[in-house]
């Protein structure tokens, strides 16, 4: 019986010292990285960071939502190991990265649909067209009331709500709606913001308001705001998960991406992060209102980090 015990306890003790060691090598990570840029991209940043950190308490990883742009001018100054992209970079962007030495990889993590949203008490947008859309929007728009997008609706001013010059969803929806990136109209009758919820608020407080921004807002706040179905020539179509992934709710759906300096990756914390993210970012994306890449993507990219 005292035989007996003594394997007992011995293979408890082995048990227990395989538990610790698995614990310290979970918690061995130590290190901040600093991540910076897309205001659309940050829930599913913050999801990751929020998952890792349960794993690796002694990382800090601090996300901020400075605008595409924005965090694109730090990461190419050093300033940053990730940067959320909801646009590709673009070429001055590169120049400044290749003129600080910095080099990176670049991983698409999910989907998004841009979201056109008016106030719920507008009764009589039904859907808006591409074209009607950059009347709207436009660098020289006349537009001043919604009587003058379509005679039949009411002589009342519109007030516009639009992320700001930073933000790579106004790079894209002005490049997709206006055809040239940065160009829009910029009256009394428009508001900037880097902030979301500025603007969600702005339209769920207006009757007469219209703007955008990523699908995953609006889920957040569908019982304030009516979404806009966009017709780009083939009939009027909602965004929603499906018309994203399969790119029939055109032309505003788009990748969303993060970039990791090359230097950083190196940093076994940063590493393990990046690895985490692709891991994990299909599911979490999902749960904060994105839409997932394949399987078969997020693992091509993993061999990439490995």
């Amino acid at each position: 019986m005292k035989k007996w015990m003594g394997k007992t306890l011995l293979i408890a003790g082995v048990a227990s010292l395989l538990f610790t060691s698995v614990g310290q090598a979970a918690s061995s990570l130590k290190g901040t990285i600093d991540i910076d840029g897309s205001s659309t991209v940050f829930p599913i940043t913050e999801a990751v960071a929020e998952e890792f950190g349960k794993l690796h308490t002694n990382v800090r990883v601090p996300v901020g939502v400075s605008g595409t742009g924005g965090g694109f001018k730090r990461f190419c100054a050093g300033e940053t190991a990730i940067s959320n992209a909801s646009r590709p970079i673009k070429d001055s962007e590169k120049k400044a990265c290749k003129d600080k030495g910095i080099s990176y990889l670049e991983f698409a993590v999910a989907y998004d649909g841009l979201s056109v949203l008016v106030n719920p008490k507008n009764t009589w947008v039904k859907s808006l067209t591409v074209e009607q859309l950059h009347a709207i929007f436009k660098a020289d728009s006349t537009v001043k009331t919604w009587k003058d997008v379509n005679s039949a609706w009411p002589d009342e001013a519109i007030k516009i709500y639009s992320p700001g010059s930073d933000s790579g969803t106004f790079d894209y929806f002005t490049e997709a709606i206006n055809k040239k990136a940065q160009s829009s109209r910029n009256d009394k009758q428009i508001t900037f913001s880097e902030d979301d919820n500025v603007l969600v608020q702005g339209i769920a407080n207006d009757k007469n308001a219209i703007g955008y921004f990523g699908f995953a807002y609006y889920e957040e706040n569908k019982k304030k705001l009516k979404l806009v179905p966009v017709d780009a020539g083939k009939g009027a179509i909602t965004p929603t998960p499906k018309t994203i992934a399969n790119g029939t709710y055109a032309p505003l759906s788009r990748p969303l991406f993060i970039y990791v300096n090359k230097k950083e990756i190196a940093r076994p914390e940063v590493k393990e992060f990046t690895k985490f993210y692709l891991q994990n970012a299909g599911k979490l994306a999902t749960e904060v209102g994105y839409i997932a890449l394949s399987s078969k993507w997020y693992q091509s990219q993993l061999k990439r980090v490995k």
